[in-house]
């Protein structure tokens, strides 16, 4: 499963981020044994706290795409977000949208890795955490990281989302 090709741009990706930072090793993709489609079952195999998990939602944003990084703790209050943005709509995506701007399906997107960026939002409540984990491009496969290097790698903004 490394060498899926989703798998594969996540995690050079991770190793780009980590040349142009020079912070350290870069977070390696983990394949797990099993699809883990929700953070609760993310969480379950990781041994970790649900709040840990940070779900890459991807939203159609007046027909932009918007990936919204959150706490697998709670929902995105999808009303609250696009009054904080000014936008008319916030809808979840289709699937076909969804692979569309990020290359990947639901339950593996990651947070980079994507043919082209992606607007994106970062649930402040990830800072609670030392470290969270996120999708590493298809179901089954997750990376540890910070809420700090979350910011970092997608240029996203920090926000409250619930």
């Amino acid at each position: 499963m490394h060498d899926h090709p989703n798998v594969r741009a996540v995690q050079e990706a991770l190793d780009i981020a980590d040349a142009l930072d020079g912070s350290g090793a870069p977070s390696q993709a983990r394949i797990l044994p099993d699809a883990v489609h929700t953070a609760a079952a993310a969480a379950a195999a990781l041994g970790v706290e649900v709040g840990q998990i940070a779900n890459s939602l991807i939203f159609n944003a007046d027909g932009e795409p918007l990936l919204v990084l959150t706490s697998g703790a709670h929902r995105v209050n999808t009303a609250q977000v696009a009054a904080q943005l000014g936008l008319d709509s916030l809808d979840r995506a289709t699937p076909e949208f969804v692979r569309e701007h990020t290359g990947q399906a639901i339950g593996g997107v990651a947070p980079l890795g994507h043919p082209k960026p992606v607007r994106t939002l970062v649930d402040t409540a990830l800072a609670a955490w030392d470290e969270v984990w996120a999708a590493a491009g298809v179901p089954q496969s997750v990376y540890p990281t910070t809420y700090a290097e979350l910011i970092r790698v997608t240029g996203g903004t920090p926000a409250e989302v619930a």
